[in-house]
């Protein structure tokens, strides 16, 4: 394989990951350096938490969350490879990935996983003790995480638990004990991921079905903007639990407005058989972030005040 082919043909020949000297760039495309979206959808659920349960002058808490998300969604990206190497040789997107295609010896990458954790532990030193033994607890899951995937057809599902579990981190950073809008803002996270992840999963439809990867679109079939769609919707439900519950009053469910029109438009839109659509929609849920931290903060703040 020449130079020029054993790159990760959509990313490392280009933007920030190409400006980088070339021994560094395996390893930031282990990292998805040039892909921040997971970065966004780790820390929005971290962000809504905080912002829910009032801040109480813990600003900071937004940025060590911010930095927390990038090295430990870093990290599960670096574990992810490792565990799918195999299966990513038989998948032309994946195939030349650093250690698919052997530019990154195993042992190189778990040096990279062990300095990413170190990160996320300093992040950890700054929570109480509460919210210290909360984010721990998401070890196991993520570690499960990469075989979900072999074992069953909703390995969304599984993504959506550790990939929503800073909602169960922010609420206790901030107040130093755990309350039940947490909970319920965990679990409408749960099927919102499962649902931009389906559209996720859409792009990849041929190639699992090649290796014998399941996943919620594959099983969706025809139905899967439905099944976004109503994904969404028990999304929606969750949060307006945990809305309610810090302050019950109809005003406060406007909040979720923006964010659930942007998430309609996303479940009308969605076609089975455009993977290129379907990554464009995913990607946006980014925004759909943003509009939903600016509503629970709005409630949030409104109680503390």
């Amino acid at each position: 394989m020449t130079a020029t082919t054993d790159l990760v043909p959509d990313s490392e020949r280009r933007g920030l990951i190409g400006s980088l000297p070339a021994s560094w760039r395996p390893y930031a495309s282990l990292m998805r350096v040039d892909r921040p979206i997971g970065t966004w959808l780790l820390y929005w659920p971290c962000a809504w938490s905080v912002a829910l349960a009032g801040v109480w002058g813990r600003w900071s808490l937004f940025a060590w969350f911010l930095l927390g998300a990038f090295a430990m969604r870093s990290a599960g990206c670096v574990y992810n490879d490792l565990v799918d190497r195999d299966l990513d040789r038989q998948v032309a997107r994946t195939r030349l990935r650093p250690l698919a295609s052997g530019r990154v010896r195993p042992r190189a990458a778990w040096a990279l996983i062990a300095l990413l954790c170190a990160v996320g532990l300093l992040v950890l030193l700054q929570l109480p003790p509460i919210a210290q033994l909360i984010a721990v607890a998401s070890i196991l899951p993520v570690l499960a995480y990469p075989f979900m995937k072999r074992i069953t057809w909703w390995p969304q599902a599984w993504l959506g638990l550790v990939f929503s579990w800073g909602a169960l981190v922010g609420w206790p950073a901030v107040t130093g004990t755990f309350a039940a809008p947490a909970l319920w803002l965990w679990l409408g996270s749960i099927f919102w991921v499962i649902g931009y992840d389906t559209l996720y999963a859409i792009q990849d439809k041929e190639d699992d079905a090649l290796v014998g990867v399941r996943s919620s679109a594959r099983a969706l079939g025809r139905r899967a903007a439905l099944g976004i769609g109503l994904c969404y919707a028990l999304a929606l439900v969750g949060w307006s639990v945990a809305l309610w519950q810090v302050r019950p009053e109809p005003l406060a469910l406007i909040a979720l407005l923006p964010a659930a029109l942007h998430l309609a438009g996303q479940a009308l839109r969605a076609d089975p058989d455009d993977g290129e659509l379907a990554l464009r929609l995913f990607r946006s849920n980014r925004f759909t972030g943003l509009l939903l931290l600016l509503g629970f903060a709005a409630v949030g703040l409104s109680v503390a005040s």
